[in-house]
């Protein structure tokens, strides 16, 4: 290119020289013209070089928009690898924690004292009403007292976990001067098994009372066998915070 340039300046700088030294107007015409031409060819290729060089601009900004676009992927799967690594790891850690128990509580369980359950993916020991209360009472049988001191000596080993106890009951409307309603008796049993639990060695920290009077049956209350079913203690293993999904996102929708 710079070869071509010398050229054309040594060219345009010898006509003049040419013409006063007698060459032909003719043939300086056709000269003329031929520089012309390389000068118009010159033109043309800087165009297209010019032209070449914008391209492959563009191809280099496409190419690094893409490559930075696999590398945000790329890290985008290497975290939610490590978060499912993680999910993995807590879903082993629960399990190995619900066959301890189960375990722990295989006495109480073959004994009929007790039941295991998993529900909405949480543990809970239940235990029948009946064993723990007279009809329409929150005051601890003796028989009730000992099954629960002895859940109470299992889930006492069970380190850095909450649990809730819930009382259920049947539909059947109380008749008693002491609760106004199931709502009232079953709150009032969770509470008495959870003074129970602290009196046998558990943190009360750890535990909390509800009641759900007859909201949450498990069998039909149209039978006496059903009713019996659902009038009931549950004790409930409540997930940690870190097992529970991470809500953080939603803060910035109600700030």
């Amino acid at each position: 290119m710079r070869f071509q340039r010398i050229i054309l300046f040594s060219l345009l700088t010898m006509m003049p020289l040419l013409v006063g030294c007698g060459i032909p107007q003719e043939k300086y015409d056709a000269d003329m013209a031929n520089l012309q031409k390389v000068i118009d060819e010159t033109r043309a290729a800087n165009e297209g070089l010019q032209s070449s060089i914008d391209k492959m601009k563009g191809e280099r900004d496409s190419l690094s928009a893409e490559l930075e676009a696999l590398q945000t992927q790329l890290q985008k799967l290497a975290d939610e690898r490590d978060a499912n690594a993680a999910a993995i790891a807590k879903a082993q850690a629960r399990i190995k924690l619900f066959k301890e128990m189960l375990l722990k509580f295989k006495e109480l369980t073959d004994s009929g004292k007790i039941k295991i359950k998993i529900v909405n993916n949480r543990m809970l020991v239940e235990m029948d009403s009946a064993i723990l209360f007279p009809s329409g009472s929150a005051k601890l049988s003796k028989e009730g007292k000992e099954a629960l001191a002895e859940v109470a000596k299992v889930l006492a080993t069970i380190e850095d976990r909450t649990f809730q106890v819930a009382g259920h009951t049947d539909n059947k409307p109380i008749s008693s001067s002491k609760f106004d309603s199931n709502w009232e008796l079953s709150a009032a049993r969770a509470v008495s098994v959870v003074e129970h639990m602290i009196e046998n060695g558990m943190n009360a920290e750890n535990l909390s009372a509800a009641g759900y009077a007859d909201t949450q049956p498990v069998a039909s209350n149209e039978t006496s066998t059903g009713r019996a079913e659902n009038r009931r203690i549950e004790i409930v293993l409540l997930p940690n915070l870190d097992e529970l999904p991470d809500l953080s996102a939603l803060g910035k929708m109600v700030d």
